[in-house]
């Protein structure tokens, strides 16, 4: 009889707003998986998580991968500082679950794929929205070829977002986010998009806008388009200052045989071959109980994650070259890391 393995320690980096998804993603499979350190360098922020979990706690990301006896960590810091605790996690041997973006240029880009391939450790992107049923049924449907090739996808992003300068902290800051709504929430339909067209970036044309929240220093507002390798042309639209419109699909899916599309619950499937139109109802499913145990399968079972680094690095290239796009006014070429 095959034993069953010892629940996966986690060193979880970074207690902000985001780690309350992921710690109801740890909680959904307590017998995989525990949240056993912290690290996190406000102080109050820390004690809450401490107490909320029981988990040890560190004022700073190198204590814990010195002193922590963990397996695994889950990077939740803002972007800016993403790099340096890859890197030093992997040089840890640390297996390594991160929050998007994966880093914030080519450079670092390159620093953390050569600290990951050089460790051996499993690295796993947090792109949460890929564990949606309802992408997942797609993603089947697509690469099954029931829409035959891939013509294109749109995939959209948007809510009223009610930040201002009191309660933006660092997403205010092009150099701690990165940008502005794009390389934040409009990260989300951007490897989605990629996911779904199942092919490299080539070339991105961008028109980027700031309509409301004009306290920030980067856009709350994008418009992108992305040519991939084989054709295939992808859509984005994205936005902070105003909500979906209703009734617009999340994605949509354009091919030589038919099309897909979803409200994120619902998937239709049109194909022209057959009268009716076929519709799935998927069950709402926590995405981020979803993300934690692929995780864990990844790390214990040698599992290839949906998105590990070079999925990573393929999305920052699709953002790097949309916010150059957004500069010169016309299209750029995804530069190859």
């Amino acid at each position: 009889m095959t034993p069953t393995p010892a629940p996966l320690r986690v060193g979880l980096i970074g207690g902000g707003n985001i780690a309350d998804s992921h710690l109801r993603g740890y909680a959904a499979h307590p017998d995989r998986v525990q949240v056993t350190a912290i690290a996190d360098a406000d102080p109050e922020t820390l004690s809450r998580r401490i107490t909320q979990t029981g988990a040890e706690g560190y004022a700073d990301f190198h204590a814990l991968l010195a002193e922590a006896d963990v397996d695994a960590v889950d990077i939740c810091l803002p972007h800016h500082l993403h790099r340096s605790a890859i890197v030093a996690a992997a040089q840890a041997g640390r297996h390594i679950l991160c929050e998007k973006p994966l880093c914030l240029t080519a450079e670092e880009a390159v620093a953390v794929r050569e600290a990951v391939q050089e460790a051996g450790v499993s690295f796993m992107c947090a792109h949460n929205k890929l564990f949606l049923p309802s992408v997942a049924r797609a993603k089947e449907l697509v690469d099954s070829g029931a829409l035959g090739t891939v013509y294109e996808v749109r995939t959209t992003d948007a809510f009223y977002n009610d930040f201002d300068p009191s309660t933006m902290g660092w997403r205010a800051n092009a150099a701690t986010s990165g940008g502005g709504e794009f390389i934040d929430t409009g990260y989300h339909p951007t490897y989605l998009m990629m996911h779904l067209a199942g092919a490299r970036p080539s070339s991105v044309f961008s028109m980027m806008s700031t309509h409301r929240l004009t306290f920030m220093e980067g856009e709350d507002s994008a418009q992108v388009l992305v040519r991939f390798e084989g054709g295939a042309v992808g859509q984005i639209q994205t936005s902070w200052a105003y909500p979906r419109v209703p009734g617009a699909e999340r994605f949509a899916v354009m091919g030589e045989k038919g099309s897909l599309s979803s409200d994120g619950m619902t998937l239709r499937v049109s194909l022209r071959d057959q009268e009716a139109e076929q519709v799935y109802s998927t069950k709402l499913r926590d995405p981020f109980a979803a993300e934690i145990a692929a995780f864990v399968d990844c790390v214990q079972d040698g599992r290839p994650p949906l998105h590990g680094v070079q999925e990573g690095i393929d999305v920052l290239g699709i953002i790097l070259a949309a916010y150059a796009s957004a500069e010169s006014g016309r299209a750029e070429e995804v530069v190859a890391i």
